[in-house]
């Protein structure tokens, strides 16, 4: 018979494999995020790259989910804001 396991455990299983992940790194930070290469700049015409920063409905993804520092998680927003400017990148999903 197949044992059965209680909330209690399943929630203590899922937090302990949480923190074995692996820490997610910045792409663009190739010698870590202490000297990141200058100046900081993500290209706003490179489509399939913000494209991967952003979700299906349009919205930005936040540091946890992208793996960027805090530096170019904003260079990344004003790369996306400037793309949707210019019409590159929609506002709001098609329906």
């Amino acid at each position: 018979m197949a044992q059965r396991h209680s909330r209690a455990d399943i929630r203590k299983a899922r937090k302990r494999k949480a923190r074995q992940q692996r820490k997610i790194n910045c792409r663009f930070c190739p010698s870590g995020c202490d000297n990141p290469p200058r100046p900081i700049y993500v290209d706003f015409k490179d489509v399939k790259l913000l494209r991967s920063m952003v979700n299906r409905n349009g919205q930005m993804l936040s540091r946890r989910r992208t793996g960027c520092c805090a530096k170019y998680q904003r260079a990344v927003r004003r790369a996306v804001m400037r793309a949707r400017f210019m019409g590159l990148l929609p506002y709001v999903p098609k329906d």
